[in-house]
């Protein structure tokens, strides 16, 4: 099995140990890409089978996230206008999937009980904030419950250092912190991914609630590839870091980044439980679930990243890059491998959760972990987060 890890996805049939599973525990993908127009002429965009794909996936829930810096932000108040059509976007496309925003854990457990798909509505960077803290209040009352502060490139009003970037602010800026405590107060669940270690060691000093860090991987776990190896180390946390973050009641989001194959990935697991426990190790694939949305007048300005780039996988090109495979119109071909959720990896015939939790099995993990691991540890620090909110 470890030699060929993949010929146990030959079979048409689920396991029903596996089947069991997937179905008992509630499983979250922490940092899911629903690519969307963010240009107003556009929205709300084709309609995706929202649901469709999260059934075949076995996920009860996903943080639905998009970011609006993937293209310049010229002009004051391009970010916000962008944040604002992803979100009528979103609302749109929901309404057609017939889904509502989970807002808290108590509604998650509800679907779950009605065998519902949820749907936790992120966003990738506080872009869209320009410096007015009281945006982020309304984003509160359109549904936005996880909030990554920051995203690739900085915000106009910046929060604070991106660990791909040169410091340049001593970790989390005065408006980040307000930022911060404000998420804290309104009842947003704070995503540090894309934030250097200063800029979590001083986030956590002012939290008062557990934080998330959606997706990265400990940064021994390479892959097989040196090129993407080295591109994507900056984005990866060591076991020092980690533990800093388990210890504060955080957990972290283990990608499907830089892991050939569901096995591989279930020992980039392995590898983070090892480090920080059962109890601090989430599920954030980065992975986009609906194909990319792609027009000839959109500029590629859409909510996902840029079209034919997953950026991690092993056949992948870097984050923020656009290497041209589908070109304008062509997001609904064929995803490359790795870019889609379902499609993690090469010849799997089986949905996303599914997958893991056979290998999460074959790596040797108690089904009372793989519900933690699975969605039971996000639930916990989205629950302290979000609960007497309304």
């Amino acid at each position: 099995m470890v030699l060929n890890p993949l010929t146990s996805w030959a079979i048409d049939e689920i396991d029903p140990r596996v089947a069991a599973i997937v179905a008992n525990t509630i499983g979250i993908d922490t940092h899911n890409h629903i690519d969307v127009p963010i240009i107003a002429a556009e929205v709300p965009g084709p309609t995706i089978d929202l649901v469709g794909e999260m059934k075949r996936s076995g996920l009860s829930a996903i943080c639905m996230t998009f970011a609006v810096d993937y293209q310049p932000l010229r002009n004051p108040g391009d970010a916000y206008e962008r944040f604002k059509n992803g979100l009528a976007s979103m609302d749109k496309q929901l309404a057609q999937n017939n889904l509502k925003r989970s807002l808290n854990m108590a509604d998650i457990r509800a679907a779950h009980k009605k065998r519902q798909p949820a749907i936790i509505q992120a966003v990738e960077g506080g872009h869209f904030l320009e410096g007015k803290l009281e945006r982020l209040g309304e984003a509160y009352n359109q549904g936005l419950r996880q909030l990554g502060l920051l995203h690739d490139n900085d915000a106009a009003v910046p929060l604070g250092d991106v660990y791909t970037k040169d410091p340049q602010f001593g970790g989390l800026t005065t408006f980040g912190a307000d930022v911060l405590k404000e998420c804290n107060k309104l009842g947003i669940l704070v995503d540090l991914t894309h934030a250097s270690d200063q800029t979590i060691d001083a986030a956590l000093k002012l939290a008062t609630h557990p934080v998330v860090i959606s997706h990265t991987g400990l940064n021994t776990q390479l892959g097989s590839n040196p090129v993407m190896s080295k591109m994507m180390r900056p984005r990866l946390i060591s076991k020092e870091q980690a533990k800093i973050v388990a210890d504060a009641g955080g957990v972290i989001g283990v990608w499907t980044h830089l892991a050939d194959s569901p096995l591989e990935y279930a020992q980039n697991i392995r590898a983070m439980v090892d480090v920080i426990g059962a109890d601090h190790v989430c599920i954030g694939t980065d992975t986009k679930l609906t194909p990319s949305y792609r027009s000839p007048n959109s500029g590629n300005q859409q909510g996902g990243p840029p079209p034919g780039n997953n950026p991690g996988n092993q056949q992948g090109g870097p984050p923020g890059g656009n290497n041209g495979q589908n070109g304008p119109g062509g997001g609904q071909n064929r995803a490359r491998v790795g870019e889609r959720t379902n499609e993690a990896w090469q010849d799997q015939k089986v949905g996303f959760y599914y997958a893991v939790v056979d290998s999460l099995l074959k790596v040797g993990f108690s089904e009372a972990e793989i519900g933690k691991i699975g969605g039971g540890n996000f639930g916990r620090v989205f629950d302290a987060s979000t609960a007497g909110h309304h």
